[in-house]
């Protein structure tokens, strides 16, 4: 069956990634992935590989239901499994952008997971049903910063217009 993704751009500077019925808890997938969005490609693996080591607990909002207090946030866990999956995908995101030939500062602007069909453990007597998750990740290519003047820069130039039209003349006379 074909996959239609739930983000859809044509724009040329943008990659996708999909993980199709990974073995993860669809509750941790979408908590992962409110945490990842918006992240810049380099620190959501950090902050994952973080939560790998038990170091960072993700904050989890809209699942809370068992999830204890963790340092700095209401209720979090530390999704290992979750985490080992997303950080291939990321790895993967980073991978069809150096085949599309963008660069790899990319920030991530969607991520989303989705249940996907529940199958049966095979071989058991009472047929107990896997946990499968859908996950799409879509990053965009970030563009050189451009330089711009500051508010002092321009209320110089508006305080002291004579000064600079002289410090032109003098540099046109050189």
């Amino acid at each position: 069956m074909r996959y239609r993704y739930a983000f859809k751009s044509d724009k040329e500077n943008i990659v996708k990634v999909v993980g199709r019925d990974l073995g993860i808890s669809t509750k941790q997938a979408i908590e992962l992935c409110s945490f990842i969005k918006g992240l810049e490609l380099k620190k959501a693996r950090e902050l994952l590989e973080k939560v790998m080591q038990k170091k960072l607990a993700v904050p989890f909002k809209k699942f809370t239901e068992g999830a204890g207090h963790k340092k700095g946030m209401s209720s979090g866990k530390y999704p290992l499994n979750a985490s080992e999956h997303f950080l291939a995908l990321l790895k993967a995101l980073e991978a069809n952008a150096q085949n599309k030939g963008l660069s790899s500062e990319l920030k991530i602007i969607h991520a989303c997971a989705q249940k996907a069909p529940r199958q049966f453990h095979y071989g058991r007597k009472r047929r107990i049903k896997m946990k499968r998750t859908h996950v799409e990740i879509a990053a965009e290519e970030i563009e050189a910063k451009k330089e711009r003047e500051t508010k002092k820069d321009k209320r110089a130039e508006k305080n002291q217009p004579e000064k600079i039209a002289n410090e032109k003349k003098v540099e046109e006379s050189k």
